[in-house]
C-alpha cells in the first residue's frame, strides 16, 4: 500500500506524526528527520509525503542489473533510490540516478541537486505508473535533469523507454523503446542485455 498524505488528507493507518504534519506543510529538508521508525523510502512530491510499497522482484533485479551494468566515465558514479531536491517541497526518489562525482562530497549525503543529476531511472510499478509517467518527467524535465529512462514491465520482461531533454522548451522527446537489449548514448555509449536472468543469484 502507498501512503500519501497532503496538508488535506488523512489517513487513520497512518502514525500520529503524519497528520497533520508541521505547520506550513512538509519541506524537502524536513526529510532527514523523519521519526525514528519511519519508512526507509519516503519521497515528497508537491508537498505531500508518499511512501513506497515493498518492492517486486522484477523491481529488485531490474535495479541489481543497471547497477552491475552501467559503466559511466570517472566523472559519473552511479547512485540508487536517493533523493533529488528539486525545490521547497519536491524531493522524488529515482529508482537509479547518474550523478556528477563531485556531488559525493560526504558519505552523509542524502539528497542531490538536479544541476548533479546526469540521469535518472524510474523502474514502474502498478502503484507508481501515474508518477512516474507523467508527475515525475515533468518535475525532472522543469529542473533541467537532462535524461530519463522509464522502465516498465512487458510479458515477464523489461521494456526500456529513454529520453532526452529539449532544452528550448524543457521537456524530454522520445530516444528509443528498448527490448531484450538496451542501447543508447548519455554522452557515452550504453549498451545492456536486458536478460534479468543474467542477475539472479
Amino acid at each position: 500500500m502507498i501512503a500519501q498524505v497532503g496538508r488535506n488528507q488523512m489517513s487513520t493507518a497512518l502514525p500520529d506524526w503524519f497528520y497533520p504534519g508541521p505547520p506550513g506543510g512538509w519541506t524537502a529538508d524536513m526529510l532527514d528527520h523523519l521519526p525514528p521508525g519511519a519508512p526507509r523510502h519516503v519521497e515528497l512530491i508537491d508537498g505531500s509525503l508518499i511512501m513506497m510499497s515493498p518492492q517486486s522482484a522484477f523491481h529488485m533485479l531490474m535495479l541489481r542489473l543497471l547497477e552491475r551494468e552501467l559503466d559511466p566515465p570517472d566523472d559519473l558514479v552511479v547512485a540508487r533510490e536517493m533523493s533529488v531536491t528539486l525545490g521547497l517541497r519536491q524531493r522524488p526518489e529515482p529508482d537509479i540516478l547518474l550523478v556528477k562525482r563531485t556531488a559525493m562530497t560526504s558519505l552523509a549525503t542524502t539528497s542531490f541537486r538536479p544541476e548533479d543529476v546526469h540521469l535518472v531511472v524510474e523502474v514502474v510499478s502498478p502503484e507508481s505508473a501515474e508518477r512516474d509517467r507523467t508527475t515525475k518527467p515533468i518535475k525532472y524535465s522543469n529542473a533541467g535533469i537532462r535524461f530519463l529512462w522509464r522502465i516498465e514491465q512487458e510479458d515477464e520482461a523489461p521494456v526500456v523507454y529513454t529520453f532526452e531533454l529539449e532544452p528550448a522548451v524543457r521537456a524530454y522527446v522520445p530516444t528509443g523503446i528498448h527490448r531484450k537489449r538496451l542501447r543508447t548514448s548519455i554522452g557515452f555509449e550504453v549498451d545492456v542485455d536486458l536478460d534479468l536472468g543474467r542477475v539472479i543469484s
